[in-house]
């Protein structure tokens, strides 16, 4: 199995449609990582200082998104990333791996996206690359109540290779548009009473029709740069952001994990 990893010298340019300026809307106040109306002062101070010398570094968070075989974790990530939904697709084997690059606040910022495998085969696969996330994204289809029962599980597995405290978690519900308004608003509140246990936001989306997808990457963008930039600001006492964005060479490494040798238990 082979892993697309592109290189930081050939990152195309940042596209005009992932400028981020403002802090985007949660979509369920009920669940979301905060309410907040804009980015923390420390964090908009801070950019704001940033000088022209900062251009060509670059500050990564790690998203893994899992869920259950086939409620659409791919389709998701296709339809932010190349504006496309492809309804035979084919399931992911292990893991596959995507780069989206942001300016948030004026500051080049990238997320990277690891779709892993939903079957239970390829799971002691796909959990190697867990390690090191940031962001953890679990999804489910809003139509099918055991991909929704099966959430928990797959947030006990991902946080197993990541620290609890400093992972920000969100659930997904996919396929909006093929559910009743009765049958989503029972889901919806589910989904909510869960989100507000495991301290996650909650989002409904629609990969066919797009519906909230944007909007929900954009969301994970600016709360996964704000994390990081306090973080940051924290650990340097308020060092300038030129220093924030500069990626550590003892960070985590992205290359590092598909160089490892492949579980046994997988083969």
């Amino acid at each position: 199995m082979s892993v697309r990893i592109p290189t930081m010298s050939v990152l195309p340019p940042i596209r005009r449609d992932r400028i981020i300026a403002q802090l985007p809307q949660c979509f369920c106040e009920e669940a979301a990582l905060h309410t907040k109306d804009g980015f923390h002062t420390k964090v908009k101070t801070a950019c704001q200082e940033q000088r022209t010398g900062t251009v060509g570094r670059f500050k990564i968070s790690k998203v893994i998104v899992v869920g259950d075989l086939a409620v659409g974790k791919t389709c998701l990530i296709n339809r932010f990333c190349k504006d496309a939904f492809d309804k035979n697709y084919k399931a992911t084997i292990g893991v596959d791996f995507e780069m989206e690059r942001f300016e948030v606040l004026g500051v080049p910022f990238s997320l990277q996206l690891w779709d892993t495998a939903g079957q239970e085969r390829f799971k002691c696969i796909a959990s190697t690359y867990y390690r090191g996330a940031q962001i953890v994204i679990i999804v489910f289809d809003v139509n099918d109540v055991a991909s929704f029962g099966h959430t928990r599980q797959w947030l006990e597995d991902a946080l197993k290779e990541n620290d609890p405290t400093s992972v920000q978690l969100f659930l997904v519900g996919t396929k909006k548009d093929l559910s009743s308004p009765a049958r989503y608003s029972q889901i919806e509140e589910d989904a909510i009473k869960l989100s507000q246990e495991i301290s996650a936001e909650y989002w409904a989306v629609s990969s066919l029709t797009g519906e909230n997808v944007r909007e929900f990457f954009f969301r994970v963008a600016s709360l996964a740069f704000e994390a990081n930039v306090l973080a940051e600001l924290e650990k340097s006492g308020l060092r300038k952001i030129g220093d924030i964005v500069e990626i550590n060479s003892n960070s985590k490494n992205p290359n590092s994990a598909s160089k490892k040798k492949q579980p046994n238990c997988c083969q």
